[in-house]
């Protein structure tokens, strides 16, 4: 689709120099593409479109909310955070989570930081668009979401919470020899104000799902920040599908798509101020929308068979208690658990949590993990497969 058959041009350049150094600083012209309009294929807005209703059928087969999203935004909080470098992975950040359920304020540090703040930052942002009286998709929404992101990151250089007030660039050392010069930074509140009035006003020529790959791209060849632009622009394609009404939650983890084809994700978007391929983008965003969502859903389904089967399993035990139970429907936020994690999450006696970690042991639920007599901890591995797939480092 699209490709060195597209002719057009996508916005222009505002030439600078600096230290004898010249570049041009690219400015997009507002959504959506014109001069030629978009050309879309239908088939592959139907394949999208069709996927993501499947993902909206699949959610309520997991027996808990806490399951589902829980699971399936830790994932992309992982997978989109390694897409900008952090080698923080699955296994790193349920560790941490173990550790710190014990109530002893064991803070994250260096990438499993990030994770954790992507998390909470998409949190936050779907909770402002769910609520009546919360933010809508706005550029107040994201600086919300970039403060939570970079806090405690030593950013304060990086303008945590704010457009940023100078020249950034991808690439390179500077922008004389970057490979994208995104505009200038007196151009970024225009930009992003027309950004989000295209997300606000109707366009009955083209389908949320091809206006939410628009709206990514055109916010990535802004760059507003001065770091965090790739998170915050894949946790907008999130909020948009809800705000479109293609999602309810924030269930899909596009990040695992991205990921896998992550050369031409980069090349794709680099194609639109390169070549003016609008087309080619398109195509590729449907692709992996279609991706993400098939895999979303057979994750769904996987998560779903384990946990009902896994509760049955408690339950039929003849000895089981409540404390054992209660600990089951802990495991979704905390599936690596130690004894004093599940004292404190549950508000239990540790010999109480001991016995309540043994009874689900022997329901075949939990497995001890480190081979240790002190510190250990136990996990769900079942869960677990489907939640720390594809998200180990090379």
């Amino acid at each position: 689709m699209g490709g060195a058959a597209t002719k057009r041009v996508t916005g222009y350049y505002d030439r600078a120099v600096a230290s004898g150094e010249r570049w041009g600083a690219f400015v997009p012209f507002d959504l959506p593409p014109f001069d030629p309009p978009l050309a879309v294929s239908a088939e592959a807005v139907a394949r999208a479109e069709s996927a993501l209703a499947r993902l909206r059928d699949a959610s309520p087969l997991v027996p808990s909310v806490d399951w589902f999203t829980f699971a399936l935004a830790q994932k992309e909080a992982v997978l989109t955070s390694q897409l900008e470098g952090t080698r923080a992975t699955m296994g790193d950040v349920l560790d941490w989570r173990a550790r710190s359920g014990g109530g002893v304020g064991v803070g994250p540090s260096g990438d499993v930081a990030e994770v954790a703040n992507y998390t909470e930052a998409m949190a936050y942002a779907f909770d402002q668009i769910a609520s009546p009286a919360g933010l809508p998709i706005s550029s107040r929404l994201l600086d919300g979401a970039h403060r939570i992101l970079l806090q405690g990151m030593r950013s304060a250089d990086r303008l945590p919470g704010e457009a940023r007030r100078s020249q950034n660039w991808i690439g390179g050392t500077r922008p004389g020899n970057a490979t994208y010069v995104p505009p200038p930074h007196a151009e970024v509140a225009r930009l992003l104000s027309a950004l989000f009035g295209y997300v606000h006003r109707g366009d009955g020529a083209h389908s949320p799902v091809v206006r939410t790959g628009l709206v990514h791209a055109q916010f990535e060849m802004i760059h507003p920040y001065l770091d965090g632009n790739g998170r915050i622009g894949r946790l907008l394609v999130a909020l948009l599908l809800a705000h479109w009404g293609l999602l309810e939650r924030p269930v899909l983890y596009v990040s695992l798509a991205l990921k896998r084809r992550r050369r031409e994700y980069y090349d794709r978007l680099a194609d639109i101020p390169a070549r003016g391929d609008w087309e080619g983008w398109i195509g590729f965003f449907l692709d992996a929308i279609a991706e993400a969502s098939d895999q979303t859903v057979s994750d769904i389904h996987a998560l779903a068979r384990s946990v009902e089967s896994d509760r049955r399993s408690i339950i039929d035990l003849p000895d089981v208690t409540v404390a054992a139970i209660r600990l089951f429907e802990l495991l979704p936020r905390y599936p690596v658990v130690s004894v004093a994690t599940v004292a404190h999450q549950l508000g239990l006696s540790k010999p109480t949590a001991t016995r309540a970690i043994e009874t689900v042991v022997r329901a075949g639920v939990l497995t001890e993990q480190t081979g240790r007599a002190r510190g250990r901890q136990w996990a769900y591995g079942a869960y677990l497969a489907t939640l720390v797939a594809e998200t180990e480092l090379p």
